[in-house]
């Protein structure tokens, strides 16, 4: 086996059926297996997972882990993976034919982490290719990357501390940095991320922000150096403008901004995202402070 892809997931089994159908449509592919990791579903994720093996399309594995963690669950499937690389996804994406050939092809040498573009669309409908705005510099994130599985195990997986939402990826690229794993963007190793509005809403991503400035704090305890306080904003002039400067009263502003339907789109986009990110800077500086 070379490829093990792995995906976690709770609750999402209507996403999980389209992500695994795009995975029967791969060309090119070298010889690759599914590891599905329920994190503790209940909804019809098993199901999907059996149906999917039924068809014998590729071979697939399914995994029960019920205490939710990202960390906990991909290491789960990884302990299973046989395959010589493991290919880390979500399960809300759709994979182009090319796209395990080309994970393969970009693993030109054994100590690269290969990133590809995640293009984020509202709907299965949309299917762009990727564009420059896709780029990242990110050296390892969970929706489209793949590890050389020797590397995860010499440098033992994800954090399992990393208990809710955020970094346990970057977290683990430092590690495999650290390990000599080299970095590699392969453009052709692109994926579609669907994002529809009404699943990211404000509640949504807002719960989110402050579970990862909380998960900010696990990151700083293991690697304090100034390239990670730069990338959780734990520097000095963010921390205090959280502190200082995000009151209540400039956070109410921009989230009635971002849901106001009578204010253009973009406008309503710029606020959406500082209202985001001034919710979790004032967040990151009470953990630090607690």
């Amino acid at each position: 086996m070379r490829i093990s892809i792995v995906i976690a997931t709770r609750d999402r089994a209507g996403y999980l059926e389209k992500a695994l159908a795009s995975f029967e449509h791969q060309v090119g592919a070298p010889s690759f297996e599914v590891v599905i990791v329920d994190n503790g579903s209940s909804d019809d994720t098993k199901g999907v997972a059996e149906r999917a093996a039924a068809r014998r399309a590729f071979p697939v594995r399914y995994v029960f882990e019920g205490e939710p963690n990202r960390g906990k669950a991909r290491n789960a499937g990884v302990r299973v993976a046989e395959g010589f690389i493991v290919l880390f996804c979500d399960d809300d994406v759709v994979a182009p034919p090319g796209f395990v050939a080309a994970h393969e092809a970009a693993h030109h040498t054994t100590n690269l982490v290969v990133n590809g573009p995640i293009l984020n669309v509202g709907g299965y409908a949309e299917r762009p290719k990727p564009s420059p705005k896709n780029f990242s510099r990110a050296f390892l994130c969970t929706c489209n990357v793949s590890v050389p599985k020797h590397a995860l195990d010499a440098v033992g997986g994800f954090d399992e501390a990393f208990e809710l939402y955020g970094w346990e990826d970057t977290e683990l690229g430092v590690r495999l940095r650290e390990h000599g794993l080299r970095w590699n963007f392969a453009w052709d190793a692109y994926i579609w991320h669907i994002k529809p509005p009404t699943d990211n809403t404000l509640e949504v991503e807002t719960q989110k922000a402050l579970e990862r400035a909380r998960m900010a704090r696990r990151f700083l305890e293991k690697a304090d150096n100034g390239r990670v306080r730069m990338a959780t904003g734990a520097h000095a002039f963010n921390l205090f403008r959280g502190k200082y400067l995000l009151n209540d009263a400039v956070l109410s502003w921009m989230a009635g901004l971002a849901s106001a339907p009578n204010v253009p789109p973009a406008v309503r986009s710029i606020a959406r995202a500082q209202f985001l990110d001034g919710m979790y800077t004032r967040e990151l500086v009470k953990s630090l402070e607690d």
